[in-house]
């Protein structure tokens, strides 16, 4: 790295954080405009309003537009550098254009490591704060999944549960049945079951009978109390939380995904589309970087205007496609892989084009 790097690098950086201060602004004023009556209907504390929810959305704008505010931020410098001719004397110096594109491929693999911890590590973790502000005071984000409530738990084991209670965490008519070689070899009714709140995976179980099924031998065992474990079995599992894979991490999702295949459970293309965009997105920063590089080192009539209104379009027609593909990769029969890596398949073979044809 060299003192031209440092100075491209520098550039590079510091118009990205200052077009992301400058949008975040724009994005909460606007966001406080719009949910500002829900926060008064509910009596939001202010205090929450600033940490709870728009603090820990920050990282969350961020990483959901790191896209445009990447490709603005090449796009605004490298154009300025074009019509100071600083492109120019810097080509002329000897430097190759491969050359000249380090500190620009070093600025976005920086940013993509960023946007990769971000998306699959800090934003979750935050979002579990975010979310329980969202659903208690903007909109309700748990819905229960109704009444006679079947679950596949296990590769033989299910369980079935006529209503559930959110609020009090309880279900009423209880039943787990157990199954060896498609034959029946254990099953537990009960009235009423409760879950403990500290341990995602325990149980009490009140006025229960238990079948044990052996051949043509069967054991009963009646019960008023049990305390137990049921290892795949959650609260949650008994109602449905809007896009709850916005508060798993990467591990914590492909695990979840695992489990709902396990289950056979549906929406499993939804989950796995997440995830993959998750690694997909980071990747698009360094395509979209050389984009914006070979549009920009040009001098053109119209100065910068011309390269901010095609660069524009450029990030914008690439959000829209992944929001295409995405929805393809959920709703049809295409990879979820590969609906979350076509658009950058396409703009990587975009990029080669406009670097064979950038000024060398």
């Amino acid at each position: 790295m060299k003192k031209i790097d440092f100075y491209i690098l520098k550039k590079f950086i510091g118009t990205f954080f200052f077009a992301v201060s400058l949008l975040m602004v724009i994005i909460i004023v606007f966001d406080l405009s719009e949910n500002i009556d829900a926060f008064l209907k509910h009596d939001a504390p202010w205090q929450r309003v600033a940490v709870d929810y728009y603090l820990t959305s920050i990282p969350y704008y961020i990483n959901q537009f790191i896209h445009l505010f990447v490709f603005i931020s090449v796009i605004f410098f490298t154009s300025k550098m074009a019509n100071r001719t600083e492109v120019v004397a810097i080509l002329s110096s000897g430097i190759s254009f491969r050359r000249f594109l380090v500190p620009y491929v070093v600025g976005a693999s920086l940013l993509a490591l960023m946007s990769l911890y971000l998306g699959n590590f800090m934003i979750p973790h935050l979002n579990v704060i975010r979310r329980e502000f969202k659903d208690q005071y903007i909109e309700h984000l748990v819905k229960s999944s109704g009444r006679n409530i079947h679950i596949q738990t296990d590769k033989d084991e299910y369980v079935y549960v006529e209503t559930y209670d959110m609020r009090r965490e309880l279900g009423y008519r209880f039943a787990i049945e157990r199954y060896r070689d498609n034959e029946l070899v254990y099953k537990m009714a009960s009235d009423i079951i409760y879950h403990d709140s500290v341990d995602d995976h325990k149980w009490r179980i009140d006025n229960y009978t238990e079948r044990y099924i052996d051949g043509d031998r069967e054991t009963i065992v009646n019960g008023r109390r049990l305390d137990t474990v049921i290892p795949n079995l959650k609260g949650t599992d008994f109602y449905n939380l809007k896009e709850d894979f916005e508060e798993m991490a990467f591990f914590e999702l492909r695990d979840h995904i695992a489990l709902m295949k396990q289950r056979g459970l549906e929406g499993v293309r939804r989950y796995e589309v997440e995830m993959h965009q998750r690694m997909a997105q980071p990747a698009a920063l360094l395509i979209l970087t050389l984009i914006g590089v070979a549009l920009s080192s040009r001098k053109m009539r119209g100065g910068m205007g011309m390269h901010l209104g095609l660069g524009i379009t450029i990030a914008f027609s690439y959000i829209l496609f992944v929001k295409v593909a995405m929805a393809f990769g959920i709703n049809s029969s295409v990879s979820p892989a590969l609906a979350a890596w076509i658009p950058n398949i396409l703009y990587c073979a975009l990029a080669v084009f406009f670097l064979a044809k950038a000024p060398k």
